[in-house]
């Protein structure tokens, strides 16, 4: 009998995707599924729709509870999975027909606990492929705890999404992520990778990962600011366990704080939260200097940072105006009809 792989896909105000995602799962190659839909209190039609699934496809478990967010969603669904192996899937994503496939073989084939495939950025009339970190040519990477733990904080090839992996069920159950927050996965990622001795990378895209229209900016509050805890929370956590990893993680911590203060300046919002982005970075500064300093363009970001934050941001405006005039020698994403 082969092993049950369990899906969760939490739903909330997705009526317009939802069809193409739960078709993406029931196609796939792989047929010994559970597909655990739980609709998280959508006031549109996705409740009707993720029953309506359950009565043609008798591997769809559809559940139904009061809106608690993405996180609380996902521990809902985590209750009822019965499978060995776990994935779990964003309800405006979807999946390549042999994804749950190819990633349960490189999964045993490694004796490995998670697998992470590459994925496609899609949008509206393409996709774009990172071809910069992977190389979308069927090879895989295998990597050990700390070679994993370092790209994890990296965030290049291993990435702290929760979606687009398969995992061992018995890894990460006792693992819930943490509810009302943002960006649940940064806080999550780093307790499930301690636990993983073997993990693989295949480098061909296996997943889609929608990418919304609707601008970044408009959209944007201080709730997003959630990232950054989650990050901190990382960092003193890689001070007890992974403490070679400190200086990745200030640089991190240095370009995702750079990016928040931009953004809530553009939106000319969150003062408070703005001087506590400051103050950050000068309590830190000699250590995020040395993390950044092989970085040319980092340190100058840094230098006038310290002097005052514009001028930081009017460095920023000035390098945009010059890459439209002259060509960026850094290969774009391979972009994908």
């Amino acid at each position: 009998m082969c092993d049950k792989v369990s899906i969760v896909i939490p739903v909330y105000k997705v009526e317009n995707y939802l069809d193409r995602c739960v078709n993406s799962v029931t196609g796939q190659t792989y047929e010994n599924l559970e597909i655990i839909l739980v609709n998280d209190g959508s006031p549109d039609r996705c409740g009707a729709m993720i029953d309506g699934y359950a009565k043609t496809d008798h591997r769809i478990n559809a559940l139904h509870k009061e809106n608690g967010g993405l996180s609380d969603a996902r521990n809902f669904g985590m209750e009822h999975v019965s499978g060995t192996y776990t994935m779990f899937l964003d309800s405006d994503d979807w999946l390549d027909s042999r994804a749950v496939e190819n990633m349960l073989e490189a999964l045993k084939t490694n004796n490995a606990d998670v697998v992470q495939s590459a994925f496609y950025y899609a949008h509206a009339s393409y996709s774009l492929f990172d071809n910069r970190v992977y190389r979308k040519d069927g090879s895989q990477d295998v990597l050990e705890n700390e070679e994993l733990m370092y790209e994890l904080v990296v965030n290049e090839k291993v990435k702290n999404f929760a979606w687009g992996k398969l995992y061992r069920t018995d890894l990460i159950r006792p693992l819930p992520f943490k509810k009302g927050v943002l960006f649940e996965d940064v806080f999550w990622a780093h307790h499930v990778m301690k636990q993983v001795k073997r993990f693989v990378l295949l480098h061909d895209p296996l997943v889609y990962y929608l990418q919304r229209e609707d601008s970044i900016v408009a959209s944007y509050n201080t709730r997003n600011l959630d990232i950054l805890e989650g990050l901190k929370e990382r960092h003193r956590f890689l001070i007890q366990h992974y403490p070679h990893f400190l200086s990745e993680s200030y640089r991190m911590l240095f370009q995702t704080s750079l990016i928040h203060f931009n953004l809530l300046f553009r939106k000319r919002t969150g003062e408070q939260e703005r001087k506590q982005i400051r103050a950050y970075i000068r309590e830190n500064q000699e250590q995020i200097r040395e993390a950044v300093s092989e970085d040319r363009e980092l340190t100058t970001q840094l230098t006038l940072f310290l002097v005052h934050p514009y001028a930081n941001i009017g460095f920023l405006a000035g390098r945009k105006m010059i890459r439209k005039l002259v060509p960026d020698k850094e290969a774009p994403l391979e972009k994908v009809k």
